[in-house]
């Protein structure tokens, strides 16, 4: 009798766990990006979903463009299909609180990609590029590019985005150590290469006579840059990117930009699934902090052939 309870219970253990395990695989996990439009989002919502795919979650992926109310909408939905994880990408630093801790409150663990908002404690985990560092890395080859004196602009990304003032004062730490480098002008564009082309040439007309443009994203300086061409003045000022995306590194190819900094957005949206399925499974994401920095890569005409898939740079 003892043996056949001992077998009876190790067989309720078994059929324990092969339960548990199929309530982990049949989960819906929500993604939320930003504009899928933008190669870069668009690449962080395909490498997530694909992950919680290979994990045996089912997985959706929505986009807010970066409006709250549509992020709110996008988190209401996520809670009504019972999602067992929402990793996001937030639209706001202030205004996405509000959202993430909807989630919370629902019982839902909120990872967060590529930006942060302005609490912690909520999100279980906040992944984010090392824009400091990126951008120190970028202005450094952006002297070595346009040299130590001259005029130039600069175009910076959503001030509701932490990262666009986090990368504009890594610019501005490094480029302030020349004096012989004077800023013109600064245009907000908000990450959009339409943006950055119209920017780019209320600034040109106004100060003809620049020789630098660096800017907070790619796609605002392949806006830039198709505005220098259409001045026909390409050939004489200098551009610097910063995302890595597929665009951006064609550009390099072809001479018209001269480097971008690579955020490793393919390696943190795979390591916030990962972190939300040991979450569910554990209780714990296994990170030893809440925020969690991943250091950026620079691409330059040296090493762009070593750009095996959008946004991965090969060692």
């Amino acid at each position: 009798m003892m043996r056949q309870a001992t077998r009876l219970l190790m067989a309720a253990a078994a059929a324990a766990t092969m339960f548990a395990s199929t309530a982990y695989a049949d989960g819906l996990m929500t993604v939320i990006v930003n504009d899928p439009s933008n190669p870069y989002w668009l690449t962080e919502g395909n490498v997530a979903k694909a992950a919680a795919e290979k994990l045996g979650y089912t997985a959706t992926v929505g986009a807010h463009k970066g409006d709250t109310n549509t992020e709110s909408n996008l988190i209401d939905t996520a809670i009504t299909n019972k999602s067992v994880a929402i990793i996001l990408d937030p639209a706001n630093a202030d205004g996405s609180v509000g959202a993430v801790k909807k989630a919370v409150a629902a019982g839902i663990p909120v990872i967060l990609v590529n930006a942060e908002i302005n609490q912690e404690g909520l999100a279980k985990a906040q992944l984010v590029s090392n824009n400091a560092q990126g951008a120190a890395l970028g202005a450094t080859q952006w002297v070595e590019a346009v040299g130590d004196k001259g005029k130039y602009v600069e175009l910076f990304g959503a001030p509701s985005d932490n990262n666009a003032a986090t990368r504009s004062n890594g610019y501005e730490t490094v480029l302030t150590q020349y004096p012989d480098l004077e800023k013109a002008a600064s245009e907000v564009a908000d990450w959009d290469r339409t943006k950055g082309h119209d920017k780019m040439q209320s600034m040109l007309q106004a100060n003809p006579d620049i020789n630098g443009v660096i800017s907070g994203n790619d796609e605002m300086a392949l806006g830039a840059i198709a505005a220098l061409k259409e001045a026909g003045k390409i050939a004489n000022v200098k551009v610097g990117g910063f995302d890595g995306s597929p665009d951006a590194v064609a550009a390099i190819k072809a001479g018209e930009l001269q480097y971008t900094v690579l955020q490793p957005v393919a390696v943190f949206s795979e390591e916030a699934v990962k972190q939300a399925d040991s979450f569910i499974k554990t209780g714990a994401t296994g990170a030893k902090s809440e925020k969690q920095l991943f250091d950026c890569l620079l691409i330059t005409k040296d090493n762009v052939d070593k750009y095996s898939a959008p946004f991965v740079l090969d060692k």
